[in-house]
């Protein structure tokens, strides 16, 4: 018998949706395998920011320290500026417990059209690893003169080596578990400082995995060839703002951003990893029942696959395969009229009958 203390974020819009079919797959896969879940709700979102002052209490991080993983659902809301939820809540979380590797897999399930035409079920299959704590996405910078002519902005790009090496190890890692095969994005023609930088630590790292296959393309080609040869790729390794975007490129290749789940790791297990789906909270189609919880769920099977549980993750994907192979539970992004709590009760339905076999 296994038992996990989990952190459970809801946030914001479609996240009161999803997360609680997530939560029903996972209490369903658990006592298929004995797993035990301590479920710690946390009501942290916009609204707790609106009331507060605050997306999380100042306190919050410690709170979050002692538990095996964190499970959210997703963050924003009308009314409060996107960089005030992100930076208040996530990117906190994210850097305070070094979960540098955000995870994403990239795969066509069974029953799913493309809009990518002329690739069958697993054909696209890849990952793309995204570099979570620096790149990009710093804090350094600044704004002068506001509400004048001379008004500027800066924004500070750090990349480490330490932050480079780390996340190109964990790619190259990742590859010799699937199709060995590492792919770079860089744009080191016209970011002339950091970009070469990475390159130079791509290259290094590569030496350390002769066994890996290697290549590179700039960000704008590389887009490109996501959608017209998206079967080319295995893993795909990038920095923090390139990652972000190729991932849910990849989302929309493969039919919706409603099927796509990502985890953010910190791969030596030493502080909580936190595991949520790439799509926001979506406030168009919030309280209307119709959320897509696929991401979510698969979100959970990551989630169990980073806790030891490899057989249980594996229930749950093929549970999601079986319900996705079925056009009468899907949800409007995917063309179908089931809604959020139908599609959550098939895959806990399909985990159910599968232990009986």
């Amino acid at each position: 018998m296994s038992r996990y203390k989990i952190a459970v974020i809801e946030g914001d819009g479609i996240g009161h949706e999803v997360v609680p079919e997530g939560l029903r797959v996972l209490e369903a896969v658990g006592r298929r395998y004995q797993i035990t879940f301590d479920w710690h709700h946390f009501d942290w979102s916009c609204q707790t920011y609106l009331k507060t002052g605050r997306m999380i209490p100042e306190n919050g991080l410690d709170q979050l320290r002692g538990f095996d993983a964190i499970y959210l659902g997703a963050v924003g809301y009308p009314g409060v500026p996107d960089q005030v939820s992100l930076w208040g809540l996530l990117i906190p979380i994210r850097r305070a417990f070094q979960q540098y590797v955000n995870l994403r897999p990239v795969r066509l399930r069974r029953g799913i059209e493309s809009p990518v035409k002329g690739f069958p079920p697993r054909q696209i299959d890849f990952c793309v690893v995204r570099e979570n704590n620096e790149g990009e996405y710093s804090e350094v910078g600044g704004r002068l003169y506001r509400d004048t002519d001379a008004e500027l902005a800066v924004q500070e790009t750090i990349f480490t080596r330490r932050g480079c090496d780390r996340i190109l190890r964990y790619a190259f890692d990742l590859a010799r578990t699937r199709k060995s095969h590492v792919t770079s994005a860089t744009k080191s023609n016209g970011i002339i400082h950091t970009m070469p930088f990475w390159d130079e630590r791509f290259s290094q790292v590569a030496k350390h995995f002769p066994d890996v296959r290697t290549d590179q393309y700039h960000i704008d080609i590389l887009s490109a060839h996501f959608v017209q040869h998206p079967d080319w790729f295995d893993v795909v390794v990038a920095s923090n703002l390139f990652g972000d975007i190729l991932s849910d490129l990849g989302a929309a290749v493969v039919g919706s951003i409603g099927l796509a789940p990502s985890a953010n790791l910190n791969p030596e297990q030493q502080h909580p990893s936190m595991f949520e789906p790439v799509h926001g909270s979506a406030p168009d189609i919030a309280g209307k029942g119709i959320a897509n919880p696929i991401a979510q769920v698969w979100s959970g099977a990551m989630m169990l696959e980073h806790l030891g549980e490899p057989k249980a993750a594996r229930a749950v994907e093929v549970a999601l395969d079986a319900v996705l192979a079925r056009p009468d539970v899907r949800t409007p992004d995917l063309g179908g009229r089931a809604n959020t709590r139908e599609v959550g009760e098939a895959i806990a339905h399909e985990i159910a009958v599968a232990a009986q076999l």
